[in-house]
Parts: structure tokens; sequence; C-alpha cells
């Protein structure tokens, strides 16, 4: 629990993912060739496998198919080196890779980077002398298809000439929209593309071997992965230091670096002015420093620019998720800061609302993680740390200020420790089972809460959004299942699976050669009802507009993600505090204020809008509809900041005194007042 807890404000604050993990050192221009260690490990790593995750399969001809397709992928997700001739001469691969992983023979991984290696070289070759230099005709009428998935390789050379004629367009364009002349876009471009080759060119053997393991490991799911010697150091290092960066997770998306989550009490959730999704396109450093370019580049590259000393400034350039690629940029300053434990705590507030006149005091109670000081519990520490005990003693502040009921916000909660999602379902329910945990042997425990006190009864709303995962969902689902609260807002993530860290040095004696670990996959979540968390996440009573499709953000993203599937569901007494019925009052209560409320119903139109951005994934290479697309992006985003989220009626009169920024969080209040006026029975 301790490790997987910090794992994931390490990477959160650092944004450690990417193609590969710490490639360093000067350019290399001989052929990379495996260690004789690598061998060892891919054998033994196929044997943990093959008897430990959860998954239960053997690594045979159809794994070995799946891991080819995703290492050629990790080298060229974009497709835009390979060709279909290399795709077909990959194909003697196809069905021997776990032959040869269990005879210690790693060999494929470093045959296909020399062909990728070489393309690459072409390309570069291509970008620098051919395109960069040439002035293009914006006027013509054609679109670059971003998602690449959706192409076909491309089947010879003349074909990705064109791929990367388009690409080169696009990004000229993007930058004579924002006010740069021909020298000035040749000297970016040229600039970018240098960079990027070198941070190729810095690939090593150790590199390849990863990209190779995690395309094996991932091939039985996506949580299973490889950490190389140089990683899990960094690792180990890390976690004896404190954090001191900006508070998000990045991830690469296609030639971006995007934003994948936002930290609660780091620097950029504080700032208010990044956002899950936003693409950073250029960082500088200090108030005065120059912007550098950083599309394209890899992610641990763009990580060290970003990352650094508590009290030091870093300058984001990014393009804004409300308003896309297509829109304008904006520059963002912020003051690095140490993530500390104690933003991640959680806090309490209350807002005063009036409704069918009786005046109302609502709690709200934020949890950004389910954490616990495991070091000072086991040290007999009686004020240890943990969610449960500061959700409690939150609970009884705000009985003492007499509040009607809570929300409990779970939105961003990437999960934590099982102890505490089970212990904090005790505060709400009298005792019982809150989460069956299932091994790869088919063994069932039940984690239960076995305190018959409650420490809060009354009126009680959850809420979720895409990214409320692993113990969020226990919670809310056992929640849900009890019948004890209300959830709220969207759907979860859906990962209802857990990892350990296996040590390969344990199975590989070898004095001369460090060797990595592997994080694998080996228990499942239940709910009581006997329904996995697995893909499905928990599906709020109350849904609200969402940008975020599950095949997009969410466990469904992975091809190789684990099935959802049911065991026999267990038994517990549910409340009498929710049933289908007051469910059924409080969404149509939602929908009324949707027929009313104009800023709620803009609201719904900008998530449509951001849906269809998400979706929609050709963009104009003509300078007149790119440019009037910018144009439309500015307008709507101006009328949204001058209208503000305050809710009005059609006559433009407020609907509510609670005037806050955050919608989703209005109207998770207004739920919890539509249910404490709401009678069960």
């Amino acid at each position: 629990m301790k490790r997987t807890f910090f794992a994931a404000i390490f990477a959160s604050v650092l944004g450690v993912t990417g193609i590969a993990q710490g490639a360093t050192g000067t350019a290399d221009t001989t052929a990379l060739k495996p260690s004789a260690v690598y061998g060892k490990e891919a054998k033994v790593m196929a044997y943990i496998l093959d008897n430990n995750h959860y998954r239960k399969i053997n690594l045979n001809d159809s794994l070995s198919s799946a891991i080819l397709d995703g290492y050629v992928k990790s080298l060229d997700n974009n497709k835009t080196y390979f060709t279909s001739a290399d795709l077909a001469a990959f194909e003697k691969y196809r069905f021997k890779i776990d032959d040869l992983t269990r005879s210690e023979n790693v060999d494929p991984a470093y045959e296909i980077y020399k062909v990728f290696k070489k393309r690459f070289s072409t390309r570069m070759n291509y970008v620098m002398t051919k395109l960069i230099p040439q002035s293009f005709d914006y006027s013509s009428e054609e679109y670059y298809e971003t998602d690449r998935d959706k192409e076909p390789w491309c089947k010879n050379e003349a074909e990705l000439d064109d791929v990367w004629r388009k690409i080169i367009k696009s990004q000229a364009l993007s930058l004579k929209l924002a006010g740069k002349g021909q020298p000035e876009i040749e000297k970016t471009l040229k600039e970018r593309y240098d960079r990027f080759a070198k941070s190729i060119q810095q690939f090593n053997s150790e590199d390849v071997f990863s990209m190779y393991m995690n395309s094996i490991t991932e091939a039985y799911d996506p949580h299973t992965s490889y950490f190389s010697p140089k990683a899990a150091d960094l690792f180990q290092q890390q976690m004896s230091l404190s954090l001191e960066g900006i508070g998000a997770r990045l991830q690469t998306d296609n030639d971006y670096t995007r934003v994948a989550e936002v930290i609660t009490g780091g620097p950029a959730d504080k700032s208010k002015l990044v956002s899950v999704n936003d693409k950073i396109i250029g960082v500088a450093q200090g108030s005065d420093g120059e912007i550098v370019d950083v599309i394209g580049w890899r992610i641990d590259d763009v990580v060290k620019l970003i990352k650094g000393p508590k009290g030091t400034t870093v300058k984001l350039q990014i393009l804004p998720a409300e308003t896309g690629v297509t829109g304008p940029s904006k520059v963002i300053t912020l003051v690095r800061d140490k993530i500390k434990l104690e933003d991640q705590r959680a806090k309490k507030s209350t807002i005063n609302y009036q409704k069918n006149g009786k005046n109302l005091k609502l709690g709200i109670i934020t949890l950004p993680s389910f954490y616990m000081d495991f070091e000072a519990y086991q040290k007999g520490d009686p004020n240890y740390m943990s969610t449960t005990r500061d959700v409690a003693r939150l609970i009884k502040e705000l009985q003492t200020e007499k509040i009607d009921g809570i929300v409990l916000d779970l939105r961003n909660n990437g999960g934590g420790s099982l102890t505490e999602a089970i212990d904090l379902t005790g505060l709400f329910i009298k005792d019982g089972p809150v989460v069956q945990v299932k091994n790869s042997s088919n063994k069932i425990d039940v984690g239960k809460d076995d305190d018959p006190s409650i420490a809060y009864n009354g009126p009680l709303v959850v809420m979720t959004n895409r990214f409320s995962a692993s113990a969020s969902e226990i919670f809310a689902g056992a929640i849900q299942d009890y019948k004890r609260g209300v959830i709220v807002g969207e759907s979860t993530y859906g990962k209802g699976t857990v990892q350990t860290i296996v040590d390969l040095n344990r199975f590989i004696n070898d004095p001369n050669n460090k060797v990595g670990e592997l994080k694998i996959t080996f228990q499942k979540f239940y709910r009581v009802t006997g329904s996995s968390t697995q893909h499905k996440g928990v599906t709020p009573d109350v849904a609200f507009p969402t940008a975020l499709d599950a095949e997009q953000f969410g466990e469904s993203s992975s091809a190789s993600a684990l099935p959802w599937d049911e065991i026999r569901g267990t038994l517990f007494q549910k409340s009498t505090m929710v049933n289908d019925r007051v469910v059924a009052n409080l969404n149509k209560a939602y929908q009324d204020r949707l027929k009313t409320d104009v800023s709620l119903q803009r609201f719904s139109e900008d998530i449509a809008d951001m849906r269809k951005g998400y979706k929609d994934t050709k963009i104009s290479l003509n300078e007149t509809v790119r440019k009037k697309e910018m144009e439309e992006a500015e307008k709507k985003k101006a009328a949204n900041d001058k209208l503000g989220t305050k809710m009005v009626n059609k006559e433009g009169k407020p609907t509510n005194v609670l005037e806050l920024d955050d919608i989703f969080l209005q109207e998770g209040l207004f739920v919890l007042g539509d249910l404490i006026n709401t009678k069960v029975g």
C-alpha cells in the first residue's frame, strides 16, 4: 500500500511516463545490441507472468502477436516511419517472440529498432532539407488526420513524404497564425526537429530493452510493467527526497505533452491555470526566460525542463483543453513548490443555500487521495495521519456547525490505501462487507468494516469523475450498493485490479549486471454485489454531462485491459436512506434545472463541444479556415469568462446564491439540497 500510494505521487509530480525511461548519454552511431543479462531477465519475467499474473494465461503465439504489434506501435505510434513493406518484414517474428523469450533471446527488439533508426534518419533528413525550407500554400483545401490509428500504414516512401508534408505544414501554419514570419518559422521548426533527432540518437541498449519488455508485459494488461534498473533506482532515490515541481502528471499525446492529472495542493492546482487535457507546447525558465518549443519532445525531456527547485519560476505555453489544437495558445507562470502530504489531506468547507424557503447549511469534504502514514502507524504513533481519521474529525466539526448534509468530493482521486477505503466506508454504514478481492488462484477475501459505530448518518452525496479510480471506486461503489448515499457526476475510471512489485534480483544472480523490477497484476476488486469495478467503474445515480468517453479516457482505452465480470455477491444490509424513487426524483429535479438555468445549459453545450473536439481529429491546413476556428474559440471563451458561472434563469435573474466557479460542485450541492428535501418512502 505504501509504495503504491507514493508511486502515484511521484509519477504525478514528475510526469515520468513515455516511450523510454531515462535515455541519456552521447549519440551512438553503432547498432545497439542486447546485454547478455537481458535474455535472462526476459526468461524470468515470462516465468513469473505465466505463473503469477491474475489472467492465468501463458506467453503463447497469441500473446506473441500482440507483443509484436505493441512494440511496433511503441516505436512508431503515429505510423509516420515504417511502411507496410517494413511491417511485412517483421511478420517473421509474429508467432516466435514467446519461444525466443523463453530461450533468452531478445534479438527482435534490436532488429526492429535498427530498421526504425534507419527510417527515422531518412525522415529527419527529408524534414530538414525539403520541408522546413518550403513556403507552403495555405489557400488549398486539405486536412491532416491527427489520429493516425484511423489511417493505414503508408505503402511507400512517397506516401510517407505526403504525411510529413502535412505534419510540417500544420505546424508551420500554427506558428504563422501565432504571428511568426517565415524566417522565424523555419528557425523554430529546425530547432524542434534538431532536438527531436538528438533525443532519439541518445537511446541506448537499456532503453530499447525496456520498450520491448513493456510491450511484453502490457500484452497481459496495461498495469503490468517493467522497470529498468535505472528507472527503479530513480524511483527509490526520489522516494527519499522531497518532491518538487508543478504538481501535474504528464503523458505523451502524439506530438504533444498532455496534462493527464493535476495534483491537489500543487502549484498547478493552486494557480487554477492548468486543467486536465491541456497540451504543453513550450517551457521557459524564470519569468523572463525564452520559451523553448517542446512539440515532438520525449516526455522525460519535457519533464526535465518543467521540474526544478522549490521557489523557482517556470513558464508554460499551453493549448487549453477547452479550445484544443485549433485554438489559441496561452502562456502561464508557475512557482515550483514541494508537493507535501499535508496538501493531499482531506479538507472541509461549508455553503449556505436556500431551498424552498428553508435555509440549508451544506458541508463539503474534498478528498484528493486515500492516504495513510504507515511509518507513523507502525511506530505506534497514536496521532498517525490517515484518511479515515481526518474525515471523521471533519465530520465532527461540520456537525458542530449544524450542517444539513455532506458532499464528499472524490473527483480526480486516483486511489491509494485499500484499508482506508474500507475504513472510510465504515464511517457511514453500521458494519458489513465493503469489497471482495479475488487473487489468481480464485481465492476470495472480503474486506469488512467491523466497527458498528456510525460517524454520520445524514444525507450524503459522493461526487466522482472519470479520474476517480481504484480505492475511490471501492468506496463509491459500496456507498451506492448500501443505498447509503447518492453518487453524482461522471462514471469512474474503471480500474479494478491490484499490482505488486517483484524484484528480479531475487531470481537472477549476476554480480556484474543489475536487473530491474516487474510490476504485476495479481488481484481484482469486486463490489459486495459481486460486480467488478473493472472497465465499468461506478455509474453515477445522477449523471452530469461529460466530455470524456471511457474508450478515450479510462480503463477501456486499453485493448489489453482485463474484462469486466461478476462473482457471487456477499450478504449485506442495505440502508433506507436512498431508493429508486428518490434517485428518479433527483434526476427529474436536475433535468428541470437544465431546462431553466442558462448557465447550466451553456455548460452542457461547452461539454458537448469538447466531446466533439476530442472526436474531431482532422485539422484544416487552410489558413482562412484555421484562423476562423481560432477566432470562434477565442470569442466563445471570452463570452464564457464574461458571463462567469453564476446560475441564472431565462430572464437573467439569479436562481441561487452559491456563485461557485465549479459548476460540477454547484450541481452536486443542488442534488444534496434536493436529497435533504426528499422523503424516503
